[in-house]
């Protein structure tokens, strides 16, 4: 079986400027190169579970934010980062749908698509909607923060201290 980090995107990977679908909106925060690159050498698939709910407010479409993730991961593949997979919730929270974080669902489809053992992986986010939806999977999770941002919590793992 494989292993995951599961990771929120915005506010986690790249800034949160909200209802992000223009590229040129596109800035990776401090240091996630370097975690990611981390992450990978350990041997861990790199997943990202997105909730975007402009897509249900109309904001913007499924195929524009299709394009920014395209551009995301291509980024990240330029500077030596590959991201396994993407999987979205394009529902507005008033929507109700069961895919939407602090849902599982989405984290489960991907432990599924990719064999992944829930017990060696985790999931890394910003708000406590990623923390409780990695946490309603199985996987162990945790918040980052500017303190404790993504290279923290790659340290903490590559020295086995979480």
């Amino acid at each position: 079986m494989n292993k995951a980090i599961f990771l929120d995107r915005d506010g986690t990977i790249i800034e949160d400027k909200s209802y992000m679908y223009h590229v040129e909106d596109l800035i990776l925060l401090d240091n996630v190169v370097e975690a990611l690159r981390k992450f990978k050498d350990m041997g861990y698939l790199l997943i990202v579970i997105t909730n975007q709910s402009g897509i249900g407010r109309g904001y913007f479409t499924m195929q524009q934010a299709e394009s920014f993730h395209k551009a995301f991961v291509e980024l990240l593949k330029e500077k030596g980062c590959t991201i396994d997979a993407t999987y979205t919730c394009p529902h507005a929270p008033e929507e109700g749908c069961a895919c939407r974080k602090p849902s599982p669902l989405l984290v489960q489809r991907a432990i599924q698509d990719w064999q992944i053992n829930p017990n060696e992986s985790y999931m890394f986010g910003d708000k406590e909607t990623d923390v409780l939806c990695g946490s309603n999977a199985g996987v162990k999770s945790y918040k980052v923060s500017a303190q404790n941002n993504l290279l923290y919590w790659a340290n903490k793992i590559e020295r086995h201290e979480i």
